[in-house]
């Protein structure tokens, strides 16, 4: 009798059991499947890097079991962010994936203030980029032989000290982004990289138009200066500055009661003949 009153009792254990998760348990769980939440999904394809516009992403009602608690719900908070991935369409945005600012490869094109602005030359020989070893930062002096076609080999007052700020391949890749995305790929090797086809420089407006002529004329050699600590570097880019300056005067300035008043006076022989002390690197 004991042995069937337990039987009994687990029975009646059993069907309790199977009652509750019928009655509670699997209508609880239905209802928070069918929850649905907004989330932002991609409409375009955005690759690595790139800005997120309106027109890529839209807002979309799904399920809200088991979505991962970084998915970006409103496209208010990921329009004007940048990718660090490619995203395709149907693809959802996790916070992960974006970043505030833009790619390391195109970051100096975001830092122009307008006071000096970005121009690339072309690297028509592997000697005339220092072989390929420049990078983000040098410090360099352009040579110009045969310069505006007088016979003679010189660096322009104007550009004896020049900032490089990106050394890209001819693929469009900055060479540091492709080494890097080179050395994950085991299908290729070094021999495979890719050299620098130009290397782009920050320069005044009076450089730029330098540059471009020199460019142009398909003579220029890049011969490195200094590399090292940003703040040594700013020493030699001051110095240029104060030559442009004594070339490049900047028209007298009128004053509050109408008299002009002259710049400062400069002059090249002050400037060209210091060399800063970039001590340390």
């Amino acid at each position: 009798m004991s042995f069937l009153k337990n039987r009994t009792v687990l029975g009646v254990i059993c069907i309790v059991l199977s009652l509750l998760i019928c009655f509670a348990l699997t209508p609880l769980f239905n209802q928070t499947v069918s929850q649905k939440t907004s989330i932002v999904r991609v409409v375009k394809d955005i690759k690595c890097g790139d800005q997120i516009t309106k027109d890529m992403v839209q807002t979309v009602e799904v399920g809200g079991y088991n979505l991962p608690e970084n998915i970006m719900k409103q496209a208010d908070s990921v329009i004007g962010k940048y990718t660090i991935a490619d995203l395709s369409p149907g693809d959802y945005i996790i916070s992960t994936k974006l970043t505030d600012v833009p790619a390391a490869d195109n970051a100096y094109l975001y830092s122009l203030n307008g006071n000096k602005e970005a121009i690339s030359v072309s690297i028509k020989s592997f000697a005339q980029g220092l072989s390929g070893k420049l990078i983000s930062g040098d410090i360099v002096s352009v040579i110009a032989p045969d310069y505006k076609k007088q016979g003679s080999t010189v660096i322009p007052p104007e550009l004896t000290y020049v900032e490089v700020i990106g050394v890209t391949a001819s693929t469009g890749y900055d060479t540091d982004s492709e080494q890097s995305s080179g050395d994950e790929d085991t299908g290729k090797n070094e021999d495979e990289k890719q050299l620098p086809a130009t290397v782009t420089l920050l320069a005044s407006p009076e450089q730029a138009k330098i540059l471009a002529e020199l460019d142009a004329d398909g003579k220029l050699h890049l011969s490195l200066v200094y590399r090292g600590a940003k703040e040594n570097a700013a020493k030699f880019i001051e110095l240029q500055d104060k030559v442009i300056q004594a070339l490049y005067p900047v028209p007298a300035a009128q004053t509050t009661n109408g008299q002009a008043q002259s710049p400062p006076h400069n002059t090249v022989t002050e400037t060209e003949n210091t060399v800063p002390e970039a001590g340390g690197e």
